[in-house]
């Protein structure tokens, strides 16, 4: 036999969720008829004024200038105060050119350690790091080559020893990106630039720098957000975020016993010049405004994390990690 009291139960549930509904259903009524109501944009952390999207379409020819931004970039974070994390130690960034590597080399200097800058091309952009390495008391060294080239990242890993007299740090960094709305638009040349610079410049680069990392030396690599999401116009560049978060925790595990500690940032999208040097002036009016935020990250707003992962005193305890890093909550 049925039990009439559960059934009585079950109709006054129901009856109390229809009255819920139908009070939702006469608010949402409510704000139709006043024409909605305009959401209120994001609250910014930190203390600096956001620029207001869209941003000025802009495009630029490849590798990109950091200089040529409009607005430039935030990178040397005053806020940030260094307290000798990274005393007496040297770091090797590819990419350290311009953007999250430039807002990288200023930290880890301001930390005590000196930096060599690896970079394509872009020497404008490079100087402008080396002088702002400079101003924080480091030392720095500039190297200008291909990290698709085995023999050049054997040269800049040596050249940053002979310099220094030590390797502490690699930070992974150099990256190529270029969008294609399908796949037939990715020709094999495409696909072997992307992935021999993306993901082979970080395996020679690791490689060549295994021969000097002491116990206690680390390895960090970034990643994307790309990795995490996967993108539908960036087909061959979140492929090769995707195999450099899976290398960063293979790696880890790989030097564990070394005592070498391997990590990763994801980062969502960042004002850099590795955008503009892809999409279209119009697209990148919009950039990151899919972000809660509303906006993309200032590289100032990544570096940290990466002083985190590099410091012992920080992480010691923390290897073979993806840390995203994306301006989106649920990552």
């Amino acid at each position: 036999m049925s039990d009439p009291t559960s059934g009585k139960d079950a109709d006054a549930a129901a009856q109390r969720q229809r009255t819920l509904q139908r009070e939702q259903d006469e608010r949402d009524a409510r704000k139709q008829a006043q024409g909605g109501s305009n959401p209120r944009a994001p609250a910014q952390p930190g203390t600096h004024a956001e620029p207001e999207p869209p941003l000025p379409a802009q495009h630029q020819e490849k590798p990109g200038d950091e200089s040529r931004l409009n607005p430039a970039p935030r990178y040397d974070a005053p806020d940030y105060r260094g307290s000798g994390k990274l005393e007496g130690r040297t770091a090797l960034i590819t990419g350290g050119d311009s953007g999250i590597g430039r807002a990288v080399a200023v930290l880890y200097a301001r930390e005590g350690a000196d930096v060599a800058v690896v970079y394509l091309n872009e020497h404008e952009d490079a100087d402008h790091t080396r002088r702002a390495v400079l101003a924080e008391g480091a030392r720095c060294l500039t190297i200008s080559g291909d990290v698709r080239d085995t023999r050049f990242c054997e040269e800049a890993v040596a050249k940053t020893f002979e310099e220094f007299g030590r390797l502490d740090i690699l930070v992974n960094n150099a990256a190529f990106q270029e969008h294609a709305d399908s796949l037939d638009g990715l020709t094999d040349e495409r696909i072997r630039e992307t992935i021999d610079t993306n993901i082979g410049g970080y395996f020679r680069m690791a490689r060549a720098a295994l021969r000097h990392l002491p116990e206690g030396g680390c390895i960090i690599n970034t990643g994307s957000v790309t990795a995490l999401r996967g993108s539908p116009r960036l087909l061959d560049y979140s492929a090769t975020k995707g195999a450099i978060h899976a290398f960063t925790r293979s790696l880890a595990a790989n030097l564990v016993e070394r005592g070498i500690r391997v990590n990763a940032v994801a980062p969502g999208p960042v004002w850099t010049p590795l955008n503009p040097a892809d999409s279209p002036a119009g697209k990148v009016a919009d950039f990151g405004r899919k972000t809660q935020y509303g906006r993309p990250a200032q590289p100032e707003e990544l570096s940290p994390a990466y002083v985190f992962l590099a410091a012992p005193s920080c992480s010691s305890y923390i290897t073979g990690i993806v840390l995203p890093v994306t301006g989106t909550a649920g990552d």
